[in-house]
């Protein structure tokens, strides 16, 4: 990354073992800064071979194991759930400054258990009253064994016949990995005197007929037959997909999401983070399909 950022010396992120936390340990490192990582899985941390010193959590189940290892923190960022931040900010020191990765999951018409921690974790935070920021990113892509992107591309190769739920026309703004690094550096970077809440997302808003175009572009396939099909039928067959050992299952809910607009306003991301987003078209070429 060229921008210049002035961080903090010493940052503890928990769910360190991660795609999202991983990816900004190494940044951070770069940066020159010190990374406490918190992780629940040590095995898990060891085989992502990162060189800094690290803190075995329990988030669930031992409060007292998580507030000692947060008693010297003055910049946290949580990169787990958001559903764990009133147990961070319980355990938490009052004058740190918190970043917590939530997601845009939480403006679904169709809520679910990620959606509602989303919802449940931020009004925690806002009602702590303490410094920082909750970034809700997007569709995350182009990260490591990333379940978005990549999980698409498998089951793109596999069908030979692409069915859109209602033609494909509702809206998508994918956000790459290294968009949500840099956001989480811009917000480690600022000075913070209350919670704050802040949606983040990807340079293009496509409909979803033309985030499949482009990724069956990168993947060198041929185009193939587009189907619009309702949702009804869809929601049907995505029950089934489970029970079809060479492609990936496809829950119901995702169906119905499928029709839901996902863009997104970054106005005041670029103004209070000071970054503009790379294109998907660019991104997807920096993504191993």
């Amino acid at each position: 990354m060229k921008q210049p950022f002035s961080l903090p010396q010493k940052i503890h992120v928990i769910g360190a073992s991660g795609r999202s936390g991983s990816a900004l340990i190494k940044e951070l490192q770069n940066q020159g800064c010190t990374v406490i990582a918190l992780v629940r899985n040590p095995e898990k941390w060891h085989k992502i071979n990162l060189s800094c010193d690290y803190r075995i959590i329990d988030l669930k189940d031992s409060p007292a194991m998580l507030a000692d290892a947060l008693q010297d923190a003055t910049h946290i960022v949580n990169t787990a759930h958001a559903r764990h931040a009133p147990a961070i900010l319980k355990a938490g020191p009052k004058d740190a400054t918190y970043v917590f990765l939530g997601s845009t999951r939480k403006f679904t018409q169709w809520p679910d258990s990620h959606g509602n921690g989303v919802l449940a974790g931020e009004q925690a935070f806002i009602k702590s009253g303490r410094k920082g920021v909750f970034l809700h990113p997007t569709m995350i892509y182009g990260s490591q064994g990333e379940n978005n992107v990549q999980r698409l591309a498998r089951l793109l190769r596999k069908l030979p016949i692409i069915p859109l739920p209602n033609g494909g026309k509702a809206l998508v703004q994918p956000i790459h990995q290294s968009d949500v690094t840099k956001a989480v550096l811009s917000a480690l970077s600022r000075q913070w005197d209350a919670p704050n809440s802040i949606v983040i997302a990807g340079g293009s808003v496509l409909s979803y007929k033309e985030f499949i175009q482009i990724i069956l572009q990168q993947l060198g396939i041929q185009p193939k037959i587009f189907i619009p099909l309702p949702v009804s039928l869809l929601k049907t067959a995505a029950f089934f997909t489970k029970f079809v050992p060479f492609i990936p299952t496809i829950e119901r809910d995702e169906i119905q999401r499928l029709v839901e607009n996902k863009n997104f306003d970054i106005t005041e991301m670029k103004e209070k983070l000071d970054f503009e987003p790379i294109e998907f078209t660019i991104g997807i070429k920096q993504t191993k399909l």
